[in-house]
Formats: structure tokens, sequence, C-alpha cells
């Protein structure tokens, strides 16, 4: 069931919104003023928000701009529900990040229509929005398996090469010590590779094998094993 937010100062114009989209099998949560309005929205992240332009205080224009400007709120479809909604009272909603306009006194059919095809969009960023999130996942697993791979051979390597030092009559102290610093070095790019990754707010993905993408790091210099 898809929540439906309605930020109006005025009871008599909540109850009526209210009562239609329930109507339709919405559910509808409420508020009477801009500030508790940005706050339902952020802790209860609805699908969409009816919003009036003009309310005290803090206006429908200045509610659709913060709920925009929040990276929690931005995806939020917002249709600005007023009696304005001349050329310009239009473009001005539109450029503050609404998605739709709703004049009153408004029509049921209308109304639904507009709110049916918000909620499209919303469900289908959302759809996007977890496609993104498991190729991200993906591509990160491929590129950590790739680049940590080398450095792992190089201190299994030098592992190997470790114990069969030690295993001779005469232990050469700087065998050992130069392939310590094989392992230390490979340590080191292990977790440079990791806090790239961990870092990556935008990834750029690259070609890895056919259909397979892999996120894009810096290459770290590797030693030669001797």
């Amino acid at each position: 069931m898809s929540k439906i937010l309605v930020i109006d100062d005025l009871p008599e114009n909540v109850f009526l919104l209210q009562d239609k989209l329930e109507r339709e099998g919405y559910d509808v949560i409420t508020s009477y003023d801009g500030k508790s309005g940005i706050e339902k929205a952020i802790n209860e992240l609805p699908d969409l928000i009816l919003l009036d332009v003009i309310m005290p205080n803090l206006s429908g224009i200045e509610v659709c701009k913060e709920l925009v400007a929040n990276s929690v709120t931005s995806n939020i479809p917002i249709i600005l529900v007023t009696a304005k909604a001349g050329v310009e009272d239009t473009k001005e909603g539109l450029e503050a990040g609404a998605f739709d306009y709703i004049k009153k006194p408004f029509n049921r059919i209308e109304l639904i229509a507009r709110v049916h095809s918000a909620l499209k969009l919303s469900e289908a960023h959302k759809l996007l929005v977890e496609a993104e999130k498991r190729n991200t996942y993906s591509a990160t697993v491929v590129t950590a398996n790739h680049k940590i791979k080398q450095p792992l051979t190089l201190m299994s390597l030098s592992s190997s090469a470790i114990k069969r030092e030690l295993n001779k009559d005469v232990i050469s102290r700087d065998g050992i010590l130069k392939r310590l610093n094989y392992i230390d070095s490979a340590i080191k790019e292990i977790a440079d590779i990791l806090n790239q990754l961990n870092s990556i707010k935008q990834p750029v993905f690259s070609d890895y094998f056919k259909n397979i993408k892999m996120v894009e790091v810096s290459d770290s210099k590797r030693e030669t094993l001797d």
C-alpha cells in the first residue's frame, strides 16, 4: 500500500484529501504546517507528498525546496496543491523541484490520475535505485577479488620462501627480511584498495569480462618477487 503525506494548514483541506485518497486504498499521513511536514517526510519516508503552497511561517515552495535539497527525501515526488496555478506559479513550483501541480478546487478523477502518475515515478525510481545497488555491490566484489588476488599471491609466495629458508642449515637473515618486506608491501596494497573502495561516493564502472563490470580504483605499485 502506497503511503501519501498530506501537508496543509487548513484541517478541512486535509480531511478532504485524506478522505478521497483513503477511498482509493492509500495509506495517508497528515501534517498541518511546513516544519512538522518536513519532519514527517524524513521520519515516515512516504511514497508521495501532497503539499499546500500557501501556508504561514513556511510556505509550500520553501518546504518543497528543503525536501528536495535533503538527500533523505530528495527522491520523493511532490505534488503542489494550490489555488494559484498561473504560468509563473507553475514555473516557480517546478523550479523548486515539484513533480506536478493540482489546482484547487480539484476534481477527484484528476487528483487520483495525477497521484497515480507520481506514484508510478516513485516506484520506478525505487526499482532503479535497487538495481544500481545490486550492480554496485557486484562490481565491488569483482574489483576486490581482482585487485586483492595479486598481493595475496605475493604474500603466499613470500610465506613459502620464508619457510624454505627456515629449513636450511644456514639461514639467510637478509633473505627473510626481504620477503617480510614483500608481505608488508602486499598488506599495505590490500589496505589501500579497501580504503579506496570504502571512500567511493560515485562509482565509475569499467568492463571486466563480457557483461561483468568492476569499479575503477587507482593501481598500486607492485614489487616483483625474486
